[in-house]
């Protein structure tokens, strides 16, 4: 389906995208890997960011380290990131798969935003806030979820 969109997406998400890294850009530290990073908003405002998608036409226009892929199988060895970060992409995963995966990885500090008006929204929500302890913040069409690991 985003292979279709990957020519308008950012000219239709773009600045919605770019709203919701301001609200968490205070959590992006050190190396960053961007789930579902589509054409790669974190990657173009952020140094040090791996952009990990599913749709190769959505990866093809993001900057920098690309990988292809899903969040249910991450590609990376543990503490290879301080940071992951997923901005309206994980209401399309097995959100369980992608827990072990996060554990797995032992990132630090993470920031999602879940959009409300999916099916899965508080399933999501909830189950990540019982794994990580993430604080949770409602917003107008999202709810973010912030881990922050303050040295």
């Amino acid at each position: 389906m985003y292979d279709t969109l990957a020519q308008g997406y950012e000219e239709l998400y773009g600045e919605e995208q770019r709203k919701k890294l301001e609200k968490v850009a205070f959590v992006l530290k050190g190396r960053i890997l961007d789930i579902g990073a589509g054409t790669g908003i974190v990657a173009r405002h952020f140094p040090h960011v791996v952009s990990l998608d599913p749709s190769l036409e959505m990866l093809k226009q993001a900057p920098g380290e690309k990988v292809l892929g899903v969040a249910e199988h991450l590609p990376f060895k543990a503490n290879s990131f301080d940071t992951v970060v997923s901005l309206t992409a994980l209401h399309h995963t097995d959100i369980d798969q992608v827990i072990g995966e996060l554990k797995r990885l032992q990132a630090p500090n993470m920031a999602f935003s879940i959009l409300k008006k999916s099916k899965k929204c508080e399933e999501i929500v909830s189950k990540l806030k019982e794994a990580f302890g993430m604080e949770v913040f409602e917003e107008e069409k999202d709810i973010l979820l912030i881990k922050e690991i303050k040295h």
